[in-house]
């Protein structure tokens, strides 16, 4: 038979695991002082049941009767000394009371037991804010925000709003704060580049993130992860960016025919994960034109642009044997975003020189992001994360091919086309062109 939602035997009084599971059945219902009723039961038959003298606890405090909330929250924490609900309970009677050290004493305890117990992060640092110290109030918030899951729960979402907003605030006073420190130095440099410390800076305080290199096949170590190249390392830029027009003029030659051979730049095969490339595989959207294709002259497209040919044999073109180089011309639709994503290798760096640039068109590299500008050469890592964005209701067109890394030496390039020549020997036509 069942007596208040207990399952007893005639004659016989409830188990305690009886008792203890009606009692947690009367919480989840709402029904708190007859959980209440049931974990006194609990604890009249077992003075020291962990979960009925938490409980306990816990409904004293919501009654306001802070002693005996505490007297029952102590006497959980010798029954069960590895659980930190208990001590984070306990802080909440220690912040009712106004005792601020035994608050954070308890909230410590609790995070010794489990350093990333996410409900006791977030009061920590609500006790500091409350003690007037936001800095150090934020510094938790930022740990809260690190840990905190993806898809909170509801009760979780408005602590969380106020922990960014909390972060997002200390972090523009802080650069506020250094801004005025480093006033002086920086005047004393002005004639000098900074962009590197400004990164570094703005990576210190929050407002960008560090980003690796991360081939998605061959990773060269003790390469710099540079992002954007200065062209002014590179001589043979200048006379690149002075044939300009003559490349254009056989780009937009290419244009007005009808069989111009534009495809799909992106191409998986059926079967394979697309993850970012699903909108963008087989799709015109980003359509590219090859002049050189997995180290392989495609001489149609060189007939059509004998000049912007010509030019190209003259660079330090990355030459892989059956994998590079790869020269095209890229064509972007308007209002089409090539999403985050990174190259095959560090071992080469991608060149990019605008042909015809619309505006709100922007490419990004790892923290930096800039517009093309027609003429002008770009030279980066593609191996750093980076994507392109053309925003505008026109196509736009750029001439992209890879060349060495530049602190690769010639033997090290000869090993390279050897291993990459390897791989390809070893897993046949289907390991073809590790270049991207």
């Amino acid at each position: 038979m069942s007596q208040d939602g207990v399952m007893v035997d005639p004659g016989e009084a409830p188990s305690i695991p009886a008792l203890a599971g009606a009692a947690e059945a009367a919480m989840q219902a709402g029904q708190l002082e007859r959980a209440a009723q049931l974990w006194d039961a609990v604890l009249a038959r077992e003075p020291g049941h962990a979960k009925a003298l938490l409980h306990l606890g816990q409904h004293a405090f919501h009654r306001g009767d802070l002693a005996r909330a505490d007297t029952f929250l102590a006497r959980a924490a010798v029954a069960d000394p590895k659980n930190p609900l208990v001590p984070l309970n306990r802080s909440f009677v220690f912040q009712a009371t106004g005792d601020a050290a035994g608050e954070i004493a308890a909230l410590t305890q609790a995070l010794t037991i489990d350093p990333y117990f996410l409900p006791a992060l977030l009061a920590r640092a609500t006790y500091y804010e409350r003690q007037n110290q936001p800095r150090q109030a934020a510094r938790l918030y930022k740990d809260v925000l690190t840990v905190a899951p993806a898809d909170p729960p509801a009760w979780l979402v408005q602590p969380l709003e106020h922990a960014r907003a909390a972060v997002d605030a200390n972090r523009d006073a802080l650069d506020r704060h250094l801004a005025g420190r480093i006033k002086e130095t920086r005047t004393r440099h002005a004639q000098e580049s900074t962009d590197r410390f400004d990164e570094a800076k703005d990576v210190m305080i929050g407002t960008r993130k560090i980003y690796t290199q991360q081939p998605t096949m061959l990773h060269y170590p003790r390469l710099p992860a540079i992002a954007f190249y200065a062209p002014r390392d590179f001589p043979w830029i200048a006379e690149l960016e002075r044939a300009t027009e003559t490349i254009r003029d056989e780009l937009l030659a290419l244009l007005r025919t009808e069989q111009n051979d534009f495809a799909p730049y992106v191409r998986h095969v059926k079967g394979v994960p697309l993850n970012q490339w699903a909108e963008l595989n087989h799709s015109p959207r980003w359509s590219a034109y090859f002049l050189w294709s997995d180290g392989k002259r495609v001489e149609p497209h060189i007939a059509a642009c004998p000049k912007t040919a010509a030019l190209l044999e003259t660079l330090p073109l990355a030459r892989v044997p059956g994998a590079a180089p790869a020269a095209f011309f890229s064509a972007l639709a308007p209002r089409t975003l090539i999403p985050p994503h990174t190259g095959v290798t560090n071992t080469r760096l991608i060149v990019h020189l605008p042909l015809i640039v619309p505006e709100n068109c922007w490419f990004r590299v790892g923290n930096e992001k800039r517009e093309w500008k027609e003429g002008k050469a770009l030279i980066f890592d593609d191996t750093i994360e980076h994507e392109a964005w053309n925003g505008s209701g026109v196509p736009r067109y750029v001439l992209i091919f890879d060349i060495w890394n530049p602190y690769l030496s010639a033997a090290e390039q000869e090993l390279v086309c050897a291993l990459l020549d390897g791989v390809r020997d070893y897993y046949g036509s289907e390991g073809a062109s590790p270049v991207s």
